[in-house]
This record gives C-alpha cells, sequence and structure tokens, in this order.
C-alpha cells in the first residue's frame, strides 16, 4: 500500500482537513487521509492512484504540490 504525501499550502484549520478529507475519501473511497496543520501536508495511504487523490485535493478547491516519499 502506498503512502502519498501532498504540501497544501493554504490548509490552516480543521474547516480545510474536513473539507480535503472529505472530498479525498469522495475520490478514492477508503483511503486514509492524515493532516499536519503545522506543516501544511496531507498524507494519503490506502490507494496507489495518485490522479484521484489530485482530483479529489482539486475538487476541494485547494493549490497542492506532491511530495516524493
Amino acid at each position: 500500500m502506498a503512502t502519498l504525501q501532498f504540501q497544501v499550502p493554504d490548509m490552516s484549520c480543521d474547516h480545510c482537513v474536513r473539507a480535503l478529507t472529505g472530498a479525498i475519501q469522495e475520490a478514492v473511497p477508503g483511503a486514509l487521509v492524515q493532516a499536519d496543520l503545522t506543516a501544511h501536508t496531507l498524507t494519503v495511504t490506502g490507494t496507489e492512484d495518485i490522479a484521484a487523490v489530485e482530483r479529489g485535493i482539486a475538487a476541494a478547491d485547494y493549490e497542492f504540490t506532491r511530495k516524493e516519499a
């Protein structure tokens, strides 16, 4: 199971985390999303479908960059 990491500079509060988590889990049911507000990073496990996770983040209207694990 892959671990995907994303830098999300505008993620700054619990509302952001809920919005991103919901959008990612809608795009990839069963994905586990962990957020670090201090570092502005998301870690997603439970999928290797990078494109689907990226579509979820974009659907929540956040800019992001993928971090190499």
